[in-house]
């Protein structure tokens, strides 16, 4: 049986489904249009990855095409169907050429089983499409609309909702391949992955930030710039912070449809200056011998 799909992604027939996801998600980054402008080969490479994985990233296809039913282009062997449908008949026993049909002997049969019987027409659903759709973190937050550039140079505009994660996926109905005669065509798959944010992360739907304040900050309070998604807001820091005090800002997190909106979480990091000056140095030394104290104590029972 031919491996040329595992091929494609670099793999062996024996490649776990996350493997194939990983393997395929590699590959369109290396190889989309959009990176390699001007570069044909390129351009082929990532229609045979897409094409390979519309296969091998639906379970039921890759099952099939393991099995020989369906080629690398998905399209049915219509020969070897007919004999595995025929296997023990007398027509099906005397089958042994690849020639053409006409070992089958009444090729009105044959034809009856792929097209319904003499003369009429076949209607059959379009195959679904995958595509793979990396987007940035505060797209996927606050949604958008974003072009997918398909393998054939074709686009699709997709809508990203709020609040998706990595690894949902997006069906455009009607997207997909063209039907046969009147059937409907299939639809395309999107699958989707968030890019990570340099600052910000996401935990259900609250939005988190690690934000540096000083020490004169943490000791005596004040007012702070604080980023967010949707811009700057101030934030008041209360006096006597600790590092890891955890503040909220009240809906400023990830606000799927249907859902109340989330917060953000912004847990305080006290940082010195890169050098301590001596009036810093001084003060502290002072505060120490008068207002020392352990903060601990709490561990000394462990």
């Amino acid at each position: 049986m031919s491996d040329e799909l595992y091929s494609v992604l670099g793999l062996e027939r024996t490649a776990s489904d996350e493997e194939i996801r990983k393997a395929y998600r590699k590959r369109v980054r290396e190889l989309h249009p959009d990176l390699n402008p001007g570069d044909p080969g390129a351009e082929e490479k990532f229609k045979k990855v897409s094409a390979a994985f519309d296969i091998l990233g639906d379970a039921e296809k890759r099952a099939r095409y393991d099995r020989g039913e369906i080629d690398a282009q998905g399209e049915e062997r219509a020969q070897q169907s007919y004999y595995r449908q025929h296997a023990g008949t007398e027509r099906g026993a005397r089958y042994h050429s690849t020639a053409g049909f006409e070992d089958f002997g009444d090729t009105s049969d044959l034809f009856g089983q792929f097209f319904g019987g003499r003369g009429r027409a076949v209607h059959m659903r379009g195959q679904d499409r995958r595509y793979h759709l990396d987007v940035d973190f505060r797209d996927a937050v606050q949604g958008a609309t974003r072009r997918l550039t398909m393998p054939d140079g074709g686009t699709l505009d997709v809508t990203i909702p709020a609040g998706i994660r990595s690894g949902a996926t997006l069906r455009l109905k009607g997207k997909g391949g063209p039907g046969m005669g009147e059937g409907p065509p299939g639809d395309a798959l999107v699958e989707v992955e968030v890019r990570p944010h340099p600052v910000f992360t996401r935990e259900g739907d609250d939005i988190l930030l690690d934000l540096p304040i000083t020490i004169d900050e943490a000791v005596l309070g004040g007012k702070v710039e604080v980023p967010t998604l949707s811009g700057r807001v101030a934030m008041t820091v209360p006096a006597g912070s600790s590092g890891g005090d955890v503040l909220r800002l009240r809906k400023k997190g990830v606000a799927p449809k249907g859902r109340a909106p989330g917060d953000q979480r912004v847990t305080l990091q006290i940082v010195l200056p890169e050098e301590i000056d001596p009036d810093l140095a001084r003060c502290i030394e002072t505060w120490r011998e008068t207002h020392g104290y352990d903060p601990r104590t709490h561990l000394r029972r462990f």
